[in-house]
């Protein structure tokens, strides 16, 4: 008999995460500092890239860290000092990417994409350990009704704009499964603004393995690419 999967707070986010940092880290080492266009659509993916560590981090402190401690002290102090530093690296990561807006230069540029590579580097070995053991302190000490509902009330948290960026980065990122588990555990009012966002992201063969995870061989109402 296979081991019932439990709730992972991680799973989805971490993915999302991992894609959007890749694929920046990717345009910073392509960067034409000559292209005013690219330089400029570079530098923004990097803002929201950090506005999206830093809300992650934000969350992680604000509501898994906590859950942790209620029960088992001290088990996510290592991953909190590990968050200041991050912090940090964001702060000056920000700092960076406006110093090369102003002065742009070959050097500045390289040794920006050089500096977030460090920061991506540390950010993956991090995001595995809060995937094995903060989730094994999680699922030691919580029921999967007192995970869900913790993760509830962070999804609560996210406001439209940031969810649409959220979902921009996780939905290429994850399974066609793991997509249709995203899919069915939103509210029904929610499932077609997401799923018209999905058809838009994905390619044609992801957007049919998705609609057989879901069960159906197409979704009413959407237009296909």
């Amino acid at each position: 008999m296979s081991t019932p999967i439990r709730p992972d707070l991680y799973a989805h986010i971490h993915k999302a995460l991992r894609f959007f940092m890749s694929d920046t880290l990717h345009k910073l080492g392509q960067l034409d500092v000559d292209d005013p266009l690219d330089l400029a659509a570079s530098l923004a993916q990097l803002e929201s890239l950090l506005d999206a560590a830093r809300h992650h981090v934000d969350r992680e402190n604000g509501y898994i860290h906590p859950a942790i401690e209620a029960r088992r002290a001290g088990a996510s102090a290592a991953i909190e000092a590990e968050h200041e530093d991050h912090l940090d690296s964001i702060a000056a990561l920000r700092a960076e990417g406006a110093a090369l807006r102003a002065m742009p230069s070959a050097a500045a540029a390289q040794r920006l994409y050089r500096r977030f590579a460090v920061f991506v580097a540390h950010n993956f070995e991090h995001m595995g350990v809060e995937e094995s053991r903060h989730n094994q302190a999680l699922w030691a000490t919580h029921s999967d009704a007192e995970l869900q509902a913790l993760h509830g009330r962070i999804l609560a948290s996210i406001g439209p704009r940031e969810m649409s960026e959220t979902l921009r980065w996780m939905i290429p990122a994850l399974s066609p499964a793991e997509r249709a588990l995203l899919v069915v555990g939103l509210p029904p009012q929610a499932q077609a603004p997401v799923l018209a966002a999905a058809r838009s992201l994905l390619d044609d063969g992801a957007w049919a393995k998705l609609c057989r995870a879901l069960g159906q061989p197409s979704v009413p109402g959407l237009v296909e690419a």
